[in-house]
């Protein structure tokens, strides 16, 4: 752990204990939310299907990269994943992202996609408030993801006809703002 880390964000006035817990409770609804878009993405078929599977592997993609983005701060702040993968999935800050009763579905699918992104956009926005001013490397980090959970969240609700966000799908690149994390 990075001792002066963890020092100067309980300095700060951030709650570390609290921290940590958002940030693994984060960590898992990243983790878990690929796994469960993954199969998401495996239904979307036919004609309606298709034209969204390329955006649901994007968020797919970035959402495990959001998670191996936030495991070395939790580490570097005192924490640790949980050892047991079923006690992970279930301290998840977001509900599962599961299948819809009707997996041909395809509205029902993008409501699943949705819901699930505007949960990781309430989620860091809560911790981007939280370490705003107080612990740089932490807001950092949520901000990078956040923006791309709105991007996601843009994405999937234009399918669903909530008008028009002017992002437009990424080609070739995944990660842009968490990508320096990556590296």
């Amino acid at each position: 752990m990075a001792h002066v880390a963890k020092e100067m964000v309980e300095k700060s006035g951030v709650n570390l204990k609290e921290l940590v817990d958002l940030l693994v409770k984060n960590a898992s609804a990243e983790l878990t939310t690929f796994y469960y878009y993954t199969i998401l993405r495996v239904n979307l078929i036919g004609l309606e299907g298709e034209g969204i599977k390329e955006i649901a592997e994007t968020a797919r993609i970035e959402d495990r990269n959001h998670f191996e983005a936030l495991v070395p701060r939790i580490y570097e702040l005192g924490g640790q994943l949980p050892g047991d993968m079923k006690a992970f999935h279930d301290v998840s800050a977001c509900p599962p992202a599961g299948l819809p009763k009707d997996p041909h579905d395809v509205t029902a699918l993008l409501k699943v996609l949705v819901d699930a992104e505007r949960c990781a956009v309430r989620g860091y926005t809560h911790i981007c408030n939280l370490t705003f001013g107080k612990d740089h490397r932490t807001y950092d980090l949520a901000l990078a993801i956040l923006n791309e959970e709105i991007e996601h969240e843009s994405w999937f609700s234009e399918f669903l006809g909530e008008g028009p966000s002017g992002h437009f799908l990424r080609r070739g690149e995944t990660s842009p703002f968490v990508g320096k994390f990556l590296r």
